[in-house]
């Protein structure tokens, strides 16, 4: 669904390589670990420690790439449609490869890798259908997809879309659209993915201190962790 049904911000929007282009000067400073690095910790079935090669989508600044490697990853290689971004994560020198691309078309081998991760970017993808494909196309037979994202029900519930203050303080809303959680098993199904298990993110004491204006918000879902294991 376009998030226009629910906006309430009414942000000027821009598209996601030249919103997150100026982003990326204050991305870490924004993104809070508790929405998506907190819900990797909980996830109990992807081997991160076993696999020979993953493939971290959306890769933006290398946050997970780091996560990946403090947990035992040995061979990450990262893409992302952001120059910007792509230059933040070949700083943290985590990755073996980085390539600038899309996540429905990354370029890198087919069933190479044994995990693949993508993080806080499907609300960006107006179908799910063409990055769980790719991330099938990447993966072995019985290899894991690992996705974390924006909760549709925070979105819808919230009206608020991704944004960020860019450089003079104001906000900016990058593109963005709400999956429900039977687009994403739609869409995994049909690329060949099983469900392993899924976590949710609640807004709870430690994202209170974090946004004290999002006490109403308190208990609410705001995102998920999601593992699928390609059959």
């Amino acid at each position: 669904m376009d998030f226009s049904h629910f906006d309430e911000r009414r942000y000027p929007t821009s598209n996601v390589v030249a919103g997150y282009g100026e982003w990326s000067e204050s991305y870490e400073n924004t993104v809070l670990d508790l929405m998506d690095l907190a819900l990797l910790e909980r996830l109990e079935t992807p081997a991160w420690k076993q696999a020979g090669r993953i493939a971290d989508l959306a890769c933006g600044t290398g946050r997970v790439g780091v996560w990946l490697k403090g947990n035992g990853a040995r061979a990450i290689d990262g893409v992302d449609i952001t120059p910007e971004m792509l230059a933040l994560a070949r700083s943290k020198s985590v990755y073996d490869k980085l390539v600038n691309a899309d996540v429905a078309t990354t370029g890198l081998a087919s069933t190479e890798y044994d995990i693949a991760t993508m993080s806080l970017a499907d609300e960006h993808f107006r179908d799910l259908g063409p990055a769980y494909r790719e991330a099938a196309r990447l993966l072995g037979a019985g290899g894991a997809f690992v996705i974390v994202g924006y909760h549709c029900h925070f979105l819808m519930t919230a009206g608020m879309p991704t944004h960020f203050n860019n450089r003079h303080g104001e906000p900016v809303a990058v593109q963005t659209y709400v999956h429900l959680f039977s687009d994403h098993v739609a869409a995994a199904r049909k690329a060949g993915f099983q469900l392993l298990e899924m976590v949710e993110g609640l807004v709870n004491d430690d994202w209170i201190a974090a946004k004290p204006k999002w006490e109403r918000f308190r208990h609410h879902p705001v995102s998920f962790a999601m593992a699928w294991r390609k059959a």
